[in-house]
């Protein structure tokens, strides 16, 4: 383990402690300089940072279809058919299809920015708790709990509305005509929510992996609340 992400990690285990035991007054030993307060909000500063990170990277032209790991392929009724289709000469109606739901992803990610800060600005210690013993993925969890059903709600309008201007509502047409004629059959409305799912998974997993990234380069971040906690293992 680099020094780096012990340091980190013995960072954590030391938040959770105080968490857990509340430093006495009057002590010489450096643990007076947190408290049980500095915990939520040092992982407030922590989710806040890996969430804008997340959402610059996604909400920009190529942000998810140059990611390999939020990039939105076909739906699994239209994948089961893409070899076959490619083989007739249908290969660009695929591959228009597929860069109009991830441009229609890129250009609607950025709204989510606002609920998502506004989710970790209310993070409490009982959150912080759980996160901190849970790992990343807990602040994943954190995450979807308290705004995925907000944000599908409020998002797939948005996502229906643009599906012409996008080019989303043009290229499934012209993907879904060659489909129907064997059999495989879609509506537009299930690709909007489809494309709608998969943009938020990927703002989701996309904060999990700002947030091992956040572990793994601690000392970038120290500044700030977190800065405090970090600096006592230095």
């Amino acid at each position: 383990m680099n020094p780096s992400r012990r340091r980190f990690v013995q960072t954590l285990a030391l938040i959770a402690w105080v968490a857990a035991a509340p430093v006495q007054a009057g002590t010489d030993d450096r643990r007076d300089a947190i408290s049980t307060a500095d915990v939520a909000p040092a992982l407030r500063e922590r989710l806040e940072t890996s969430t804008h990170r997340a959402i610059t990277a996604l909400g920009r032209e190529n942000g998810y279809l140059s990611d390999p790991g939020r990039r939105i392929g076909l739906p699994k009724n239209f994948a089961k058919a893409e070899r076959f289709l490619r083989g007739l000469g249908h290969g660009r109606q695929i591959d228009a299809l597929v860069l109009a739901m991830n441009r229609a992803a890129e250009s609607a990610a950025p709204s989510t920015e606002v609920a998502l800060i506004a989710s970790a600005k209310q993070l409490n210690l009982e959150n912080a708790k759980g996160i901190l013993a849970g790992g990343d993925e807990a602040a994943v969890d954190y995450f979807r709990e308290s705004t995925e059903a907000q944000l599908a709600a409020s998002l797939l309008p948005a996502i229906k509305m643009g599906a012409d201007t996008s080019g989303l509502a043009r290229a499934y047409g012209d993907l879904a005509g060659v489909l129907a004629r064997f059999g495989v059959k879609s509506k537009l409305e299930t690709i909007e929510e489809y494309v709608n799912e998969k943009m938020l998974d990927g703002i989701y997993t996309r904060i999990g992996e700002e947030a091992r990234n956040f572990r793994a380069n601690a000392t970038q971040y120290a500044d700030g609340t977190s800065g405090k906690v970090i600096d006592l293992l230095k």
